[in-house]
């Protein structure tokens, strides 16, 4: 296994972590309600995947109050 014969600078060690970058999440628009999701997923609002729907994905305003 390889291993560094020097200790690396601050400098190089921040230069090569500068290019560690994230991106925000896309999101979709529901076809049915109009809410924003996650592609490939149901959508949190409505339950609605493509044509199905699915009830544990479905919530109310007033559950849980």
């Amino acid at each position: 296994m390889a291993v560094p014969k020097r200790k690396m600078s601050r400098s190089n060690t921040h230069a090569r972590r500068s290019q560690w970058k994230t991106t925000a999440a896309t999101l979709s628009t529901c076809a049915r309600c109009k809410g924003l999701h996650l592609p490939h997923t149901a959508c949190p609002t409505c339950g609605a995947y493509g044509e199905r729907t699915y009830a544990r994905a479905v919530r109310s305003e007033h559950e849980g109050n």
